[in-house]
């Protein structure tokens, strides 16, 4: 089991930036790579960075490339999203989740979210 806390959201102008962070606790934190994932109102929930476990590989969405950075602290036991850039479409809730480390990308827990909105 995978406890994850997500905090950082808030409302930033457009061209901004905010860092998202995600606190995991319970098992083993290298035991996962972690996702962050969003969902905005009236849309389906979409992917918008990966982490493995060992924060060797790294993969992104196309629509937040070079503006957004997925890393994580093992000693701490925390995965950040650090989003620059910021635009409207970026509204959305933000959720960290964890997929095994071994085999496919499945993430078996989530976090509650955290709201980020980016006014124009």
């Amino acid at each position: 089991q995978v406890q994850l806390v997500e905090s950082g959201g808030g409302l930033v102008q457009a061209g901004g930036s905010l860092r998202l962070s995600c606190e995991a606790s319970g098992d083993t934190f290298t035991n996962y790579g972690y996702g962050w994932l969003r969902q905005a109102p009236g849309k389906e929930r979409e992917f918008v960075a990966f982490i493995g476990w060992n924060g060797g590989s790294t993969k992104y969405a196309d629509s937040v490339k070079g503006r957004f950075t997925i890393s994580r602290d093992n000693a701490k036991n925390m995965v950040y999203l650090q989003m620059n850039s910021l635009k409207p479409e970026d509204t959305a809730v933000y959720y960290c989740a964890a997929s095994p480390r071994v085999g496919v990308i499945q993430y078996d827990y989530w976090g509650q979210g955290t709201q980020v909105t980016v006014s124009s």
